[in-house]
């Protein structure tokens, strides 16, 4: 039997809804303030924990951080009697699942309980498919190409995502490879069959918005209908006007565990919070697990690898395009150019050179002239050793970091790996 543990410093409150949750098939466990309730809670575990936010001598607030703490998986749904949402966002800020507004109605307490333990289960289930899911997360992270340390920190982000079923919002500039993410997460995180829907909001118009998205009465439209079990990718979030924004908010409370959510932005979303161009309680229910994911110029040691990849899936007239082979100085120019269009960018680059040369050697000359603009290159030989060390870090992680083995692979002096 699922189980709740109720915190409210009122003994009136504990009966009330002892009464009304009871006979819906949850055990039900009391505690009078947040401390207790802490002990509790670590003593014994519970399925959810409802919590007043007006406590005495630790409120509803703290114990919320001090719950995600202990266990991040933690499903808190918070009561506030405030007139005002801002002591309801401020939990969600904090990982809150959702919050109830004093007075609320039995069938809203009941309805917000249950998807809270269907949130609770997904997160067991995920738990248990252990090495499985390890492996079809490492599996579908393969496509996120590169080894430098910002996309390898990204491909570790998206491991831990898989098993998690809270809305991810992916930020970046734009041709960052945001829906390339998205499209990872799905496959890593559910099962190949399972629905993808993917909405560009900044392209829909508000009509198709409120029958897709929207629908009647916040169960959400078609799009949301399609996507259950699966993923639905709301791309260009911040697109949304306000008052659509408003009604999202209530779809999202009703059905956005019964999917995986990720929205995509190309601006500073909590900037836009606050100068009040986007919905702050809106924010934070899409934001609960954010990603950064890095411009190319961070990771330029990694267009080496991304221009392989970018030719060998070019189809050329000529011959294989996977014959294609770009000079060293060519390499040196890629990777010293800024790409403001980022993987985009370079995507259109390599594919276009590889289609149409009827070369298989590709110079520096061949490059558009836009990717010259540097002044500064750097010199080739702090291009090869920025290369050499890549090589050789990649070696030595193959080595499980045993310095010593990495050293007699690469035939060199255990001293000189740094």
């Amino acid at each position: 039997m699922p189980s709740v543990l109720i915190v409210d410093d009122l003994l009136s409150i504990h009966e009330m809804l002892d009464a009304v949750i009871q006979p819906t098939g949850f055990a039900t466990a009391f505690a009078t303030d947040g401390e207790k309730a802490l002990a509790r809670y670590k003593a014994e575990k519970f399925d959810l924990v409802l919590a007043d936010i007006d406590m005495k001598p630790m409120d509803g607030i703290t114990l919320l951080k001090q719950l995600k703490a202990y266990d991040p998986s933690a499903v808190v749904i918070i009561m506030t009697a405030y007139a005002s949402t801002e002591s309801a966002i401020q939990a969600l800020k904090f990982g809150a699942f959702d919050y109830l507004q004093k007075p609320f109605r039995v069938d809203e307490l009941i309805a917000t309980l249950k998807r809270g333990l269907e949130l609770r289960l997904f997160a067991t289930t995920a738990r248990s498919a252990g090495p499985a899911r390890s492996q079809s997360a490492a599996d579908a992270t393969s496509r996120l190409v590169g080894e430098s340390p910002p996309n390898r920190k990204l491909v570790q982000q998206i491991k831990k995502l898989a098993a998690a079923r809270n809305p991810v919002l992916l930020q970046g500039e734009p041709g960052t490879g945001k829906t390339t993410v998205a499209e990872v997460l799905h496959a890593a995180s559910e099962a190949p069959a399972s629905p993808y829907v993917r909405i560009d909001c900044a392209l829909s118009s508000e009509p198709e918005i409120r029958a897709g998205l929207l629908g009647h009465g916040g169960a959400g439209g078609d799009w949301v209908k399609q996507a259950k079990g699966g993923t639905l990718l709301l791309q260009h979030i911040q697109a949304l006007a306000l008052p659509l924004q408003a009604e999202l908010v209530s779809v999202l409370r009703n059905t956005a565990h019964s999917f995986r959510l990720v929205c995509t932005t190309n601006v500073d979303l909590e900037k836009l919070v606050e100068e009040g161009g986007f919905s702050d309680e809106l924010f934070y229910r899409i934001a609960t697990l954010p990603v950064m994911l890095p411009p190319l110029r961070e990771r330029a040691s990694d267009i080496p690898l991304l221009v392989k990849h970018f030719t060998a899936r070019t189809s050329n007239p000529f011959f294989d395009s996977t014959a294609v082979e770009f000079t060293t100085d060519a390499l040196a120019v890629l990777g010293a150019y800024h790409w403001p269009g980022n993987l985009t960018e370079l995507h259109q680059v390599i594919s276009k050179i590889a289609a149409s040369s009827d070369a298989r050697l590709i110079t520096s000359q061949q490059l558009p002239m836009r990717v010259h603009e540097l002044k500064d290159w750097p010199t080739l030989a702090d291009y090869l050793a920025s290369q050499q060390k890549q090589y050789i870090d990649r070696v030595v992680r193959t080595c499980h970091n045993d310095k010593v083995a990495a050293a007699k692979v690469l035939g060199i002096e255990p001293e000189k790996i740094s």
